[in-house]
């Protein structure tokens, strides 16, 4: 098939809205991941922080803009993306900018004697919230504009946007960080987030989901979260996915502290993490999904699990600049080959109408892994320095990558694939 019959098919077969969203998703993960490669030594080095304060500040920002989108996923799913979109962008281009201007010196005057960790933690349960409508609007997107045959390639494309914004994020972060500071590098993602708000009004269009008959009332859909709730077995299965973000969300965690402790200070630890990762994502998923498409999806979790863990592996065999990109390429590849699997699976066990529901869901793992990850990120980090043995971070992550990948060993023997749909 030629290049001008195929960009016709996929003209045709993903809506315009299709687009757009993923558009809006691309800048939206610039704004979050420019300030999440910074947020750990910001709040150190700038507001004076511990390592372990930092952790657990980060916790509660990272569990609850991963966990609210559960509630987020049941508002957009009443009120349409769009409107959704609208709320996130607002809050959101709010939120950071809030954030940075406690480090900022034009507003110190403006806080004066206010305890700056209670100021911070108003800024991130805003900012969360904000955030929590982002996810589920953009995946339920593309679950409604994508066809059965090009679902699977729709949150291909999703994720690979995501990861390009994972890239470009840090790396505009770090020269406005070297320029100007960390506290700027908010003022960037807080005008990304006024921008995609700007396009969203414009060009983003609502699409029906053709399976919906009825819509549900608020009031039944919030009654759904229980019902998904009580689906042990899929809870099961979210735990267990849980460890898997565990050990990739201290990339932002202990990553940014060691390059900075213990190789440079000025190394530019922002390009390292993202380029590393998240380009390797942008290179390498769309050939990835079309060799791994057969494989069950769970299988293809599992597999990612074997694959992502020898990150702490490769790095604590010798702690470098050279290791600690190696290590974070492998994750990428086991990123790669188990993450739009997962997300296309969640698509297709929600009922019609629930697609926002499911996919705020979705992120419970990496809620439950930003509320536990972070603060033990921090502290183990904290904990191995005083003792001078960097080697326990090494250690524990180990640990917890190889546990996660047993435990998904197990469920995938003992628990039928079809049990999981309750």
């Amino acid at each position: 098939m030629g290049f001008s019959s195929r960009w016709k098919e996929l003209r045709a077969d993903f809506h315009p809205s299709f687009w757009v969203a993923n558009g809006m998703e691309l800048f939206e993960r610039l704004a979050y991941y420019g300030q999440q490669i910074v947020f750990m030594v910001y709040l150190r080095n700038n507001l004076g922080f511990t390592e372990s304060e930092a952790g657990g500040l980060s916790g509660v920002f990272g569990g609850l803009i991963y966990l609210l989108p559960i509630l987020g996923g049941t508002l957009a799913d009443k009120w349409g993306f769009r409107k959704a979109f609208s709320v996130a962008f607002s809050i959101l281009g709010i939120g950071y900018f809030l954030i940075g201007s406690v480090g900022m010196t034009a507003f110190r005057g403006v806080y004066g004697d206010l305890s700056l960790y209670w100021l911070l933690m108003l800024f991130l349960l805003l900012t969360a919230f904000g955030g929590s409508f982002i996810k589920p609007s953009v995946l339920g997107t593309v679950a409604v504009t994508t066809t059965e045959r090009t679902k699977s390639l729709g949150f291909a494309v999703y994720y690979w946007l995501v990861n390009a914004g994972a890239m470009i994020g840090p790396t505009i972060a770090y020269f406005v960080r070297d320029s100007f500071g960390n506290e700027f590098v908010y003022l960037v993602s807080s005008l990304s987030c006024f921008a995609m708000l700007a396009v969203n009004l414009l060009l983003f269009r609502d699409v029906a989901d053709e399976k919906v008959q009825n819509v549900e009332t608020l009031g039944k859909k919030i009654a759904n979260l229980f019902v998904v709730l009580g689906n042990v077995k899929f809870m099961v299965f979210l735990l267990i996915y849980s460890l898997y973000w565990i050990i990739f969300w201290q990339e932002f965690i202990i990553v940014p502290y060691y390059i900075t402790d213990y190789i440079s200070a000025d190394a530019p630890y922002e390009i390292v993490q993202s380029w590393a990762g998240a380009g390797a994502i942008i290179l390498l998923q769309i050939p990835v999904n079309r060799w791994t498409k057969n494989i069950p999806t769970r299988t293809a979790i599992l597999v990612g699990f074997a694959v992502s863990s020898l990150i702490w592996v490769i790095i604590g065999i010798s702690p470098s600049i050279p290791t600690i990109a190696a290590g974070i390429v492998a994750f990428a590849v086991g990123e790669m080959i188990q993450a739009p699997r997962y997300y296309e699976y969640i698509s297709e066990i929600a009922p019609p109408g629930q697609q926002g529901l499911y996919q705020g869901y979705a992120f419970l793992p990496i809620a439950i892994a930003r509320f536990v990850g972070d603060p033990f990120g921090g502290w183990i980090y904290q904990t191995a320095k005083a003792a001078g043995d960097p080697s326990l971070v090494w250690w524990s992550m180990i640990g917890i990558g190889a546990f996660g990948t047993l435990c998904m060993a197990v469920y995938n023997r003992f628990v039928p694939h079809h049990d999981i749909k309750g």
